[in-house]
């Protein structure tokens, strides 16, 4: 590469770190503060691959940095045409090809730097086309499937940019754990403003069990938030299995990197503590973390992440038992 090339490739890595900067800072806070625990070349490739992430699922829902309620006015045959448009511009970017849009140009930058598996992308595709066939959830499985596609499949792409091994499948299994983890937190934590997007997570025959009919309505009806919130710490409680799987992966992770997956971790975490304290009004506002407990929970991270990453990096973990399986799942490719 001549000297010109190369600072403009320098450049537009620049460019493209600012613009996944900026994203993660509008689009989540949480991961935002964790990511800042990163070195300076991790924290950018990071920081952009959840650009393109944040903006396919955007794409999908309507939605302006995750923050607005999904576009329930979205019909099903515009969310497949925005779905098939996601899948042609990932795989030009995994092509190499510049598709002159900032989401898709950092993702080729993430992709290309560190080589990332083909289907790891197309998976969390086929995640989001499970909102756009309007996906229904009977079981706990086809929630953790959904998970998967969504979040855990991104948990494993992070560990890849953190320096895990493709091959190294255990730490893998638990970077996905951890991503489960993360979506069954949200799941909780939305399940009001997904209810009025039409959008049903919660497993119907948890839901069944409380006495709420897995549906939109039902669940916005005010005689049934004590059964919806007592689904949501069943949920929750599935959550803690993944989050306690998760923490034998982080102490594989380099220390600054298992510092800020710990700190992502411990915030997350919060979440569903408070919505288990808050009793089944807790949604009157959104559920959140304050900022101060947030940088609490943070250095709580790096005081705990960063020392098992260094004093038990080589420690066998126990077996994973019952958690989902990821690699039961198949790719659609385009």
């Amino acid at each position: 590469m001549g000297a010109a090339s190369e600072h403009n490739a320098v450049e537009n890595r620049a460019a493209l770190s600012a613009y996944g900067r900026k994203t993660i800072a509008q689009g989540s806070k949480s991961f935002a503060l964790a990511s800042l625990l990163f070195g300076r070349e991790m924290q950018a490739d990071a920081q952009m691959l959840y650009a393109w992430c944040r903006y396919c699922d955007d794409v999908i829902d309507g939605q302006t940095m995750g923050e607005d309620a999904p576009d329930a006015a979205m019909t099903a045959a515009e969310r497949q045409r925005r779905l098939d448009m996601l899948r042609r511009n990932t795989q030009a970017s995994l092509n190499g090809e510049k598709t002159g849009e900032p989401a898709f140009d950092a993702f080729a930058e993430v992709a290309a730097r560190h080589r990332l598996p083909i289907e790891y992308p197309f998976h969390l595709l086929d995640g989001f086309a499970l909102d756009a066939e309007e996906a229904t959830y009977e079981t706990l499985e086809d929630t953790l499937r959904y998970c998967y596609g969504v979040a855990g499949v991104v948990g494993i792409m992070m560990a890849m940019l953190m320096g895990v091994d493709r091959d190294d499948e255990e730490t893998l299994d638990r970077a996905c754990d951890l991503g489960i983890a993360f979506q069954l937190t949200n799941v909780c934590r939305d399940v009001y403003d997904d209810a009025r997007a039409g959008r049903v997570y919660a497993p119907a025959d948890m839901l069944a069990r409380e006495g709420v009919r897995a549906s939109a309505p039902a669940l916005l009806d005010h005689q049934h938030k004590e059964g919806v919130w007592r689904c949501a710490i069943a949920m929750l409680d599935v959550a803690d299995d993944y989050y306690a799987s998760a923490n034998f992966g982080i102490r594989r992770l380099p220390p600054r990197a298992a510092a800020a997956v710990a700190a992502a971790r411990n915030i997350y975490r919060d979440i569903g503590r408070r919505i288990r304290t808050g009793g089944a009004d807790v949604w009157s506002e959104r559920v959140a973390v304050s900022g101060p407990r947030k940088a609490g929970l943070a250095l709580l991270g790096l005081a705990t992440g960063a020392p098992a990453s260094i004093m038990q990096h080589s420690s066998k973990a126990p077996p994973r038992g019952a958690l989902f399986d990821r690699r039961i799942m198949k790719t659609a490719r385009i």
